[in-house]
């Protein structure tokens, strides 16, 4: 059997829209264009880790409306374990995202129905989290949440990855034991920190600051300048794979679920990012968020 991979988190519907850059405060541009994409960092992650080869559960919550309905059974054809996707009254979650010319894009996210998730929920689906290899953990769900989820996978003996996005804020002192991964990306690595992140000096000094506040691994996501991975002992910088970039809305997503993917079916920790890397890279070249995520067999067959 695949590996197993259980990731706890938001569904979003995504409601994208396509401007020559973005706005400024107060200001009203013309759109391009105007989509709506089954999105939500949990979800993305869920199906980059099915696509990308592991057997997925996804742990959350959706509105009782017609996005919910959508998002559900977007997963549900990706192959996805839906067991523990529960229906809430009300709305589902929404991300409005604008993507510029430029392919950078300015998200707003109204939790919806993610809100419903909480640690007395995820005790009824406990049977899930013991099914799992790799736990991960994203930060669009309530934070008592997450920190259930974290020491949880911790008390299991599972591997626990953490994505704190999107980061507002620092994190509960006694969460960092708990995260055998902790996957940031530059802005995400400042607010954990409290260090400017802009270089891979700077990566370095913050995966180091995370490290010393107890978490197992750190990686810091750099977009085009690749990634930071610090173990605690030593510093490694993985340059990215060169690829036109069309738009970079689930690419740390795609990231985290490749890797966790990787590592789950067992292979090394180098071996697994190179994998995520090379899925994230692809999904660049893409517009949207799950569909831009790419298969199993388009990763085996890239070629920088």
């Amino acid at each position: 059997m695949p590996a197993k991979v259980v990731v706890i988190g938001s569904l979003n519907m995504d409601l994208v829209t396509r401007a020559p850059r973005l706005p400024r405060g107060g200001e009203t541009l013309i759109g391009e264009s105007f989509s709506t994409i089954p999105g939500g960092k949990g979800a993305n992650q869920a199906v980059a880790a099915a696509r990308l080869g592991a057997k997925v559960s996804m742990v959350g919550c959706v509105g009782s409306d017609a996005y919910g309905e959508q998002l559900r059974g977007g997963l549900l054809a990706e192959g996805i374990d839906c067991q523990a996707v529960s229906v809430e009254e009300g709305a589902s979650g929404v991300a409005l995202i604008i993507v510029d010319d430029n392919s950078q894009n300015a998200i707003v996210i109204v939790a919806g129905a993610n809100g419903a998730l909480t640690p007395e929920v995820l005790g009824g689906v406990d049977e899930v989290l013991q099914s799992a290899d790799v736990i991960i953990c994203q930060l669009e769900v309530p934070d008592a949440t997450v920190g259930h989820a974290l020491k949880r996978g911790r008390e299991l003996g599972k591997i626990v990855i953490l994505n704190p996005a999107p980061a507002s804020h620092t994190l509960p002192v006694d969460w960092y034991a708990c995260v055998d991964y902790l996957i940031p990306n530059e802005s995400e690595a400042a607010v954990l920190s409290g260090l400017s992140v802009d270089s891979l000096e700077t990566a370095e000094a913050a995966a180091a600051h995370l490290i010393a506040a107890g978490a197992g691994k750190v990686i810091v996501t750099l977009g085009a300048q690749g990634l930071m991975f610090a173990n605690g002992t030593s510093f490694e910088h993985f340059p990215a794979p060169r690829v036109k970039a069309v738009d970079t809305t689930a690419a740390g997503d795609t990231f985290v679920g490749g890797f966790a993917a990787a590592l789950a079916s067992g292979k090394s920790e180098v071996d697994a990012i190179r994998f995520g890397q090379v899925a994230a890279a692809l999904s660049v070249t893409r517009a949207g968020a799950q569909p831009s995520i790419p298969t199993l067999l388009e990763v085996q067959a890239f070629k920088s």
